[in-house]
């Protein structure tokens, strides 16, 4: 693996800095396993049955076991540099990318007062409730965030933020300014799914917002995302930029909004998405129900995506057996039904059953 500028500043600093500097270490890994038990796959593309787990990172079940689709390791450093500097990088090895680690994270933050830190870097993008740990499987419920909500081919960015977190009434409030761009010179999931060819997918001028209000057992966010749009498909070695309606960007706004209860041992999860490509609409939404049973988490779970065109479900069954204290088993059954038309089909329906254990280090 060939470290970028930003990976080789990170080992850098944490080689340079002094020997009084605290450093911390810490770890993550899903070990997960499944298989497509029946479907339809889409003909016209000639793709057998297929489940696609996981959208941004290509995470496809087929109807052999695989223990590659969503297993994965990664490691975050955190150096504390002293008066309010840090400095943090997070290294992930996936199965889906022949556990090739690379550096997923590498940013510096400084600590302004009680109330705001600035940082700067490479960091995920905060579209979405569960993007900040979206590797990290222990953190939720199910075996995986539902795809259907959870489809974006863009989940890093490059740039800087401003963190905040106050007290308003009896409420905590927290949130996240944030500006910045990325270009993704292979996307995964157009390259390698959709489109067939080298897909070089640009999102500049990112500017967006997020702000959380919890208090006791409620937990509400919002999130808005403006950002300007570039693609270029690689055709016959030549890379060709693509252009909708006779333009070569397109404006891209992005709402939403999480309402979450952990009740006693109710545990209500749901989001609801849109968002507006110049005028085209996607929207998307999930909700989860589960009942804590001492270790036990038995939940049900329905996700959904509705464009012009591309329209898709995932009603999904499981539980989450805590059995140690820093490690989780999971079961998950998903029956997905791909209602698509006009050619716009994902990768059809499929009833499919997947495992694996979550845990932290």
């Amino acid at each position: 693996m060939k470290p970028s500028l930003l990976g080789s500043a990170l080992m850098f600093s944490l080689v340079a800095i002094p020997v009084s500097a605290d450093i911390n270490i810490s770890g993550f890994a899903t070990i997960a396993g499944g298989r497509v038990l029946s479907g339809s796959g889409v003909a016209e593309f000639g793709l057998e049955p297929t489940f696609l787990a996981n959208y941004p990172l290509v995470g496809v079940y087929e109807e052999e076991w695989s223990f590659k689709p969503e297993s994965r390791i990664g490691l975050q450093l955190s150096a504390d540099l002293a008066d309010g500097l840090s400095m943090t990088g997070q290294i992930v090895a996936r199965g889906a990318d022949d556990f090739d680690a690379s550096f997923e994270w590498v940013y510096l933050s400084y600590r302004l007062n009680d109330t705001w830190t600035i940082q700067a870097g490479k960091k995920r993008l905060p579209l979405y409730y569960y993007s900040d740990f979206f590797d990290v499987g222990y953190a939720y419920l199910w075996l995986r965030p539902p795809a259907d909500n959870y489809t974006w081919q863009i989940f890093n960015y490059t740039g800087v933020n401003a963190l905040f977190n106050t007290q308003l009434g009896s409420w905590d409030v927290s949130g996240n300014l944030y500006t910045g761009r990325e270009d993704d010179r292979d996307n995964k999931l157009l390259s390698d799914f959709f489109f067939g060819a080298s897909t070089r997918e640009i999102w500049k001028d990112i500017i967006g917002g997020v702000v959380s209000f919890n208090r006791d057992w409620l937990d509400v966010r919002l999130t808005y995302m403006t950002y300007v749009n570039e693609r270029f498909i690689n055709e016959d070695g030549v890379d060709v930029q693509q252009t909708w309606d006779g333009n070569t960007e397109r404006r891209g706004k992005f709402a939403g909004i999480s309402f979450n209860i952990d009740y006693n041992n109710i545990v209500f999860l749901s989001e609801l998405n849109r968002l507006d490509l110049d005028g085209s609409k996607f929207d998307t939404y999930m909700v989860s129900l589960g009942y804590r049973v001492d270790s036990f988490t038995p939940y049900v779970s329905y996700a959904d995506f509705d464009s012009d065109g591309e329209v898709h479900n995932t009603t999904s069954l499981g539980f989450r057996y805590d059995f140690h204290s820093s490690a989780a088993f999971k079961l998950q059954y998903d029956k997905v039904e791909d209602n698509g038309y006009d050619g716009l089909m994902v990768a059809g329906d499929s009833d499919s059953v997947t495992f694996g254990i979550d845990l932290v280090f």
